[in-house]
């Protein structure tokens, strides 16, 4: 019996309750005062302790003179009380969530070496489950082919700039031509690396031959966005120089001052020197 009262008590009931409603089972309707005498609940405190089962939904109340106590049959209480607890589940499993999330949206993650970059982005590859946008260059290529194509199978949308690997594909696949990599590498100091899953996680890298390659992975919903549609961008850009060729873009900004500051990070003044 002791077993049944700590399994009643793990629900919510106190030891005088789980005492008289098991009291009840074995005997009903009944007074306050038999069901006191039968499952030794304190006369003094039987009539509050009946009160609060029948709040809990566990005693119905016998209209009659002296007035009686009946108990809610068993499987009926239990499947209550098992419905009530998957609602509380679910209802803090959503909120709990929520608040976790509004946490990690403030924690920026910073990782450092090779190693654990290409960890990193491995784990946040093989997490995804809608879309992953990646610009990645052709060093990384091998280590996340396999994450990237078990990906593809299980139906995610695959997106990615590629630098120097003009003969690699990853889902929808966008080569890196109109700036050579050397470009690139020496406008952003090495080989920045971004990976962005179903909108809510990034992980912006960057591989270095002269430094420590670095990381910094979060799930803040503004990084999310600018470091997707940086992405984006580049694909239009690509398209753009692949549909009306090189000399069009070159036109377009080689001798505007502020063009050039956009495309190349230098000032005018710095290109002409």
């Amino acid at each position: 019996m002791e077993d049944i009262f700590k399994e009643l008590q793990k629900l919510g009931f106190s030891p005088y309750e789980c005492k008289a409603y098991v009291g009840l089972l074995k005997v009903h309707p009944v007074t306050g005062y038999e069901i006191s005498k039968r499952s030794g609940v304190p006369r003094s405190m039987i009539y509050e302790v009946l009160g609060k089962l029948m709040d809990k939904g566990a005693v119905h109340l016998v209209p009659s003179e002296p007035v009686k106590y009946s108990p809610v049959p068993a499987e009926e209480l239990i499947d209550r009380l098992r419905k009530q607890f998957d609602q509380s589940f679910s209802y803090l499993e959503k909120k709990l969530t929520m608040l976790q999330r509004e946490r990690e949206m403030d924690v920026i993650w910073h990782i450092r070496s090779d190693d654990l970059v290409l960890q990193e982005m491995g784990e946040m590859i093989a997490r995804a489950e809608k879309e992953l946008w990646l610009s990645v260059w052709e060093p990384q290529i091998p280590v996340i082919q396999e994450s990237i194509e078990r990906n593809l199978r299980e139906g995610v949308h695959v997106f990615s700039v590629l630098f120097g690997a003009p003969e690699a594909k990853i889902g929808a696949t966008f080569h890196h031509d109109y700036m050579t990599p050397d470009v690139v590498k020496d406008r952003t100091g090495g080989h920045l690396t971004i990976v962005a899953r179903d909108g809510e996680e990034v992980l912006i890298a960057n591989f270095s031959d002269e430094s420590t390659s670095w990381a910094v992975k979060t799930h803040d919903p503004v990084l999310v966005l600018v470091a997707t549609e940086y992405i984006r961008h580049d694909i239009m850009i690509e398209e753009i120089t692949a549909r009306y060729g090189p000399e069009k873009l070159d036109d377009l900004w080689r001798n505007h001052p502020d063009l050039i500051h956009v495309v190349t990070g230098k000032r005018f003044d710095e290109e002409e020197s």
